[in-house]
């Protein structure tokens, strides 16, 4: 069984608007509706977690019954960071849906992830340990300690940049997430970083341009044109 825990607790302070990105609505629905009828209709998909602050919660619950979205099983707090909000979704999983095999993390904001990438993160997490979409660096990468400097030369050939969602074998994450310290989770950058320090093997698997996070005012027009369009 596999469960989508989708991270719906973030501010959004850099888009300067009144609500959170995944809040704001796009041709009368919002963003975090895209993101949701997705994951419903997956064929792969079992159940749903949404982590979500407090404050949002009741317009969330009114939206998942207003589009018909079946599959979720529990709404979990959000929390300090976004791994805590994580550890918050796997403690809700593990609850509401405890035969779950695998556990596939993504971004409310990140609405446009396609069916592949989702099927191959699955395969990933049964076949490895977890798996996570990954595009190639197009740029030249440079690295500095101060920001005036360059400290070293990193090879763009080697380098990838990180998508949504990230899966992983349930039990083994939520086990990491169980042992160690708060600290260590308030310091996780990435959902696939303490489970690659904690010796579980993630694959990369092949991502998209079209599944990028909508941070900006840019971001959020292209996804209105391309929704639009």
């Amino acid at each position: 069984m596999n469960t989508a825990i989708i991270l719906a607790g973030g501010v959004g302070s850099r888009m300067g608007v009144d609500r959170p990105k995944q809040y704001l609505v796009i041709d009368e629905k919002p963003i975090i509706v895209y993101c949701l009828e997705i994951f419903e209709k997956h064929s792969d998909i079992d159940k749903i977690v949404i982590v979500v602050s407090d404050e949002w919660k009741d317009y969330v619950i009114e939206n998942v019954e207003k589009y018909g979205i079946t599959k979720v099983c529990g709404y979990a707090p959000a929390g300090r960071t976004r791994q805590h909000s994580i550890y918050n979704g796997l403690k809700c999983t593990e609850a509401n849906a405890p035969e779950t095999d695998v556990v596939i993390i993504h971004d409310a904001a990140r609405p446009l992830v396609s069916d592949k990438i989702i099927k191959d993160c699955i395969i990933g997490a049964v076949e490895d340990d977890g798996a996570m979409p990954v595009i190639s660096v197009k740029d030249t990468i440079y690295q500095s300690k101060d920001g005036k400097s360059i400290g070293n030369l990193l090879k763009r050939s080697e380098l990838f940049a990180g998508q949504a969602p990230e899966s992983f074998d349930f039990k083994k994450y939520l086990d990491i997430h169980n042992s160690v310290s708060d600290d260590e989770i308030a310091s996780t950058a990435g959902s696939s970083e303490i489970a690659y320090r904690h010796g579980m093997k993630v694959r990369l698997v092949e991502g998209s341009e079209r599944n990028f996070k909508i941070t900006t005012i840019e971001d959020l027009e292209t996804f209105e044109t391309i929704i639009k369009g």
